[in-house]
């Protein structure tokens, strides 16, 4: 049965089980759920379904089978969560570099050649320095366009040629990022690739995009729990935490949660980190 699905842009496309596979086989899903989901999604849509809702019924029917592939399946909306703002995404990329070995400072001011700037994320490791600019959305379909890209290199190269003063020393490769949760436009792209300024989001470059990169990690934002509403989110937020697997009991009575639900909590965090 051909079925037709509304993305979020308007447009249409033939409904692909083997995307809506592949999205739960990320997750962690067993082979057995992942068969039982596909089966009980295809008995339930129609033509002219949203993505939206399709991903939704997805969702509800994982979550009483599993926590952790559940928190795992709804990454992407959970990171669409960490707004208003863009300081909780730019500690959630922090830690993402921290994982893979670099030392990482994020909100820093940093002397360039002509002007001081505030730089998101700083990261070294290995002889390598970067400089991390995020560009955080909260709604899907908004691109970081050619503009966002040209500002941050030109800030980039003014900092790059204050690091290469002779006191920076033992630093051999400096480079310049752009990372955003949502996606780039084409032109946006195109000038990266030329000037040599990397881009990452949410799925580029193939194989070692932002999705791959918290697939690999096993890391989560506290926005995936399921157990806590979305005030108590941004309340723990502000406190500085953005991880599951920081997440303490301190951090949830700062908060004014107690009683019973923090044990719930924290047994969510602790699946969804798989600790």
């Amino acid at each position: 049965m051909q079925i037709q699905i509304k993305k979020k842009s308007g447009e249409k496309a033939l409904f692909d089980p083997d995307k809506l596979r592949q999205s739960l086989e990320r997750s962690g899903a067993s082979a057995m759920d992942i068969e039982s989901i596909l089966k009980q999604v295809g008995e339930k849509i129609f033509d002219g379904i949203s993505t939206h809702k399709l991903y939704q019924m997805a969702y509800a029917i994982l979550r009483k089978t599993s926590n952790r592939a559940a928190g795992r399946y709804r990454i992407k909306k959970a990171i669409l969560q960490l707004g208003p703002t863009g300081y909780p995404f730019e500690r959630f990329v922090g830690e993402l570099l921290k994982h893979q070995g670099y030392k990482v400072g994020v909100g820093q001011i940093v002397q360039g050649n002509c002007i001081q700037h505030e730089v998101d994320v700083v990261a070294s490791k290995d002889g390598e320095k970067h400089m991390i600019e995020c560009k955080f959305h909260s709604d899907t379909s908004r691109k970081s366009d050619v503009k966002v890209a040209l500002y941050i290199h030109s800030r980039f190269l003014d900092v790059k040629k204050q690091w290469e003063k002779p006191q920076e020393g033992g630093i051999m490769n400096y480079q310049g990022w752009v990372v955003t949760n949502t996606r780039f436009t084409k032109d946006a792209l195109q000038y990266g690739k030329c000037a040599g300024l990397n881009m990452l989001s949410w799925d580029y470059p193939p194989q070692r995009s932002l999705r791959d990169m918290i697939d690999n990690s096993g890391l989560h934002p506290i926005t995936a729990l399921q157990s806590i509403t979305m005030k108590e989110k941004q309340e723990i937020l502000k406190t500085g935490v953005v991880l599951c697997r920081n997440l303490t009991k301190e951090v949830l009575l700062i908060i004014g949660i107690k009683g019973r639900k923090i044990n719930g909590i924290l047994k969510e965090a602790r699946d969804l980190s798989g600790q």
